[in-house]
């Protein structure tokens, strides 16, 4: 079993290197490979996710990786795993139980106009469980990590979720629930939670949103309709300052998931609200 400080070490470094990249090509936030309603892929996000890549695999080849960039958002296919090469330049089947999971840019939207809200967000899982992660907004100059050997941390100092134990004094971190997710008519989870807490706020980076969460300067974040990447490894920090993480159901896409997190005191209130 791998050391998880030396995972932890690789996750930060990942994401330094990727998020630097990202913000020293600002310039070149213009350049877009694809648009959707509501959505942009840049030819950034996909040069990030290479640098990601090429770091996680020189310190530990034989690991698996899963990233945003390998499949597009609109694509009912399955992303594909990346597995380690041969030296031949073909792929071999990698049975190992380690699983990287890169979000190059999470907010690429917000990269895309300039708004410093976006981060880089790399998680590394054992056996499907995260034992380290690391969310970088560059721009904020914030490194949020955590790992099965280190409790949550802000730029190496711990954090810890908020003591705010009712919706009514709460501000949860949602998006703008436009599509139609089974079960959940489009607008429904953001018009009941703008209903029933202090406040409630989208900020267009579901990663940064679970760190604000983690270190209490929010106290929930929901989604209902969310990919993997946007939530392990931030999920993961919630639930090392001290919250819960809770995967509420898996939905019809791959790694598509509904999805809710909370400084724990509000969490069964929050879930009782919206029906889940």
């Amino acid at each position: 079993m791998t050391n998880h400080d030396s995972l932890l070490k690789c996750a930060v470094e990942t994401a330094k290197k990727t998020g630097a990249h990202a913000l020293q090509n600002l310039n070149r936030r213009g350049e877009v490979i694809q648009t959707s309603p509501h959505d942009v892929k840049l030819k950034l996000d996909v040069e990030c996710q290479e640098i990601a890549e090429e770091y996680i695999r020189s310190q530990f080849p034989e690991h698996n990786i899963l990233g945003e960039e390998d499949a597009s958002l609109v694509s009912n296919h399955e992303p594909p795993v990346r597995h380690s090469s041969k030296s031949d330049g073909g792929s071999t089947i990698n049975h190992s139980p380690y699983r990287w999971i890169i979000d190059p840019i999470d907010g690429t939207v917000n990269f895309s106009h300039g708004y410093i809200i976006w981060c880089t967000s790399i998680a590394v899982q054992y056996n499907g469980k995260t034992v380290a992660a690391a969310v970088f907004a560059p721009a904020l100059d914030e490194l949020y990590t955590a790992s099965t050997d280190q409790v949550a941390m802000m730029n190496g100092q711990p954090i810890s979720v908020s003591k705010i134990d009712s919706l009514a004094n709460a501000m949860i971190f949602t998006g703008m629930d436009r599509t139609n997710v089974p079960g959940h008519e489009p607008y429904a989870t953001f018009r009941a939670i703008a209903d029933n807490v202090q406040k409630a706020r989208i900020s267009g980076s579901a990663a940064l949103d679970l760190c604000r969460v983690a270190c209490g300067q929010g106290e929930g974040f929901v989604e209902s309709d969310i990919y993997i990447w946007d939530i392990a490894a931030a999920g993961y920090i919630i639930e090392r300052a001290g919250g819960k993480a809770e995967v509420v159901k898996e939905l019809e896409k791959p790694h598509q998931l509904q999805y809710i997190a909370t400084n724990g005191l509000i969490h069964d209130e929050l879930k009782q609200l919206l029906h889940i």
